[in-house]
């Protein structure tokens, strides 16, 4: 499981040297293959190869002329690129989703789980004090036993 925030760099050829926490737990667990993708061309999401295809095979069992499927498809195959992890524990994110996401300098890489997501420093920085978590939130993940 990813967790946590380890602060980060893209270099100016568009690779991120994985923090070496998130570095040892892909060894451990996943190998060196990943998806990187975004669903909203924001952030940055780095899926281990098998939580990927995990998604895939779910994908799998919804129709192909299903809308929603359709454009979660669209977004992240615009997105995305396969990638690997390099001998100095890098990863290129695709040029596309840097431009869009704003990848060109400090980051945040979050883990969330089964995943890692990467954000400008700046505006994700910005989003959390723009939107803070509330009582509302609060009260919803209550009622969802968080």
């Amino acid at each position: 499981m990813f967790r946590g925030n380890h602060p980060a760099k893209v270099d100016e050829k568009g690779r991120l040297k994985l923090p070496s926490e998130f570095k040892r737990r892909t060894d451990e667990v996943y190998g060196p293959r990943f998806y990187v993708t975004s669903t909203d061309g924001k952030r940055a999401r780095v899926y281990p190869m098998r939580e990927w295809e995990k998604i895939e095979a779910a994908l799998m069992e919804i129709p192909s002329m299903n809308a929603a499927k359709k454009k979660f498809l669209d977004v992240t195959n615009y997105y995305g690129q396969e990638a690997e992890i390099d001998a100095q524990g890098r990863i290129l994110v695709p040029q596309i989703l840097r431009e869009a996401a704003k990848l060109t300098t400090d980051c945040v890489v979050l883990g969330v789980q089964t995943y890692l997501e990467i954000a400008n420093r700046e505006e994700f920085e910005a989003e959390l004090k723009a939107a803070p978590l509330n009582a509302e939130d609060e009260a919803a993940l209550a009622a969802l036993g968080i």
